[in-house]
């Protein structure tokens, strides 16, 4: 048995009922079986693929708080801090009822490759709770992120490991996070980010994501020999990723047609009105109902559904394992040509095997929304100098970091004869970095 199979089939065993973080793990090592068997005999010594597929630490505990009726509620908390070999943890914090250990060590993992990908000195790391932020007053969210900060401000820090928002954690939840961790530890430092800007906030932060995985897909189709402008782009999702991914779409002349929330989808074949995404969501924070309500070029339709609309390319943005096999099919037949992910490995191993076999540019989630994780390393730089850098600043260094992970990818692709294989390519890339320091710094 090789080296790659015998780490695999260990991951499935000591992890067992963690389906993400197999799934996560099997893709990664697959497309590295070329790298690692040239140094086989080597890293099977250091057992160096073991010491990257297991976590550094783990911190589990209950986060007790009280709702608006006087009754105490109880969730779990987590923060995985999974490699620290080129820099302090780095990574989110997931509020979902989804959430549980298996889907944190998933992001971790990912998020390793992702910021190694970056060029910037920031380690993998990510956390969460299952409590859902979602009708939730005000009071009752500050109280549920006073208690998690409660617990979770002893095991981070500006240069140990520097949480920021995901899924379910915005501007107001950052907030409240980081005035408890300052109450508590009494240090004004940059141990989070996402942060408003009036305490330490970078701008462009907000828009990061969604506009570095524009800058990204630009670069890779231009590369193919391909214009963005004028094309038609589906959209999943309608949070922050999504919203900001339209947005940048239209300013660089193509028409995204689609959006989509937890209950719904949204075509518009006039193109997606982002003040009126950002008034339905940001502000009332309401479902999509309410935009086609407001716009009469827009159709509503229940379930899922966004993958079925021709376009030229698709965007998930949403969340994990939601563009599937026959997901794939539809964008094939209805001429899609390329795919780039906004979001965490939101396309299945299946649909991501398909669309290569068919010649679709495909680009992984770790390398085209490495936008956010980048600029938010580029607010702990300007923590650390006590400087606020303007928003073309910040932008102009996002577009060229996105540039400059597309064609390192592209160049670590064709080195190992895989051109034009993305994922091998955002693998191989992402952990050659991450290994040589982890061989540098011994057995530890």
């Amino acid at each position: 048995m090789s080296y790659v199979d015998e780490v695999l089939a260990m991951v499935v065993a000591k992890n067992p009922a963690q389906p993400e973080f197999h799934q996560a793990v099997k893709e990664v090592l697959e497309s590295l079986r070329v790298v690692i068997e040239e140094n086989e005999e080597e890293y099977r010594r250091d057992a160096l693929l073991e010491r990257l597929v297991t976590p550094e630490r783990i911190v589990m505990f209950r986060v007790p708080w009280v709702d608006d009726k006087g009754q105490v509620q109880v969730n779990n908390g987590f923060r995985v801090q999974f490699n620290s070999a080129i820099g302090p943890y780095k990574g989110g914090l997931r509020f979902h009822p989804s959430v549980n250990l298996g889907i944190i060590k998933f992001l971790g993992f990912e998020q390793v490759f992702k910021n190694s990908l970056t060029g910037l000195p920031i380690g993998g790391g990510k956390g969460g709770s299952d409590f859902d932020p979602k009708g939730k007053s005000d009071r009752e969210v500050m109280a549920f992120c006073q208690s998690f900060m409660t617990e979770l401000c002893k095991h981070i820090g500006a240069d140990t490991d520097v949480p920021a928002g995901d899924i379910g954690v915005g501007g107001r939840e950052i907030g409240y996070l980081f005035g408890q961790y300052k109450r508590i530890r009494n240090l004004y430092e940059g141990v989070l980010t996402g942060k408003g800007l009036t305490y330490g906030g970078s701008l462009a932060r907000t828009e990061a994501t969604g506009y570095g995985l524009l800058y990204l897909t630009k670069e890779m189709l231009k590369c193919n020999g391909k214009d963005i402008k004028d094309k038609i782009i589906a959209v999943s999702g309608a949070g922050n990723v999504a919203t900001y991914a339209i947005q940048k779409a239209q300013q660089l002349g193509a028409k995204p047609v689609t959006c989509s929330d937890s209950t719904g989808w949204i075509f518009d074949p006039e193109g997606i009105d982002v003040d009126l995404l950002k008034e339905v969501k940001e502000v009332k924070r309401a479902r999509l109902t309410e935009y086609a309500a407001k716009r009469p070029s827009a159709q509503y339709h229940e379930g899922r559904g966004v993958w079925s609309v021709k376009c030229d390319v698709a965007l998930p943005c949403a969340t994990q394992n939601e563009l599937g096999l026959e997901d794939a099919k539809m964008l094939v037949k209805n001429g899609c040509f390329a795919v780039a992910e906004g979001a965490n490995m939101p396309t299945t191993l299946e649909a991501t095997e398909y669309l290569q076999q068919q010649g679709i540019l495909f680009c992984p989630g770790k390398a085209s929304n490495a936008g956010g994780v980048a600029t938010s390393a580029l607010e702990m730089s300007q923590n650390s100098e006590r400087l606020s850098w303007t928003f073309e600043e910040v932008d102009n260094k996002l577009q060229g970091i996105m540039v400059n992970i597309f064609h390192s990818i592209d160049n670590a692709s064709k080195k190992y004869g895989m051109e034009g294989n993305y994922v091998a390519g955002a693998n191989i890339a992402g952990f050659q970095k991450v290994a040589d320091a982890m061989k540098a710094q011994g057995i530890v």
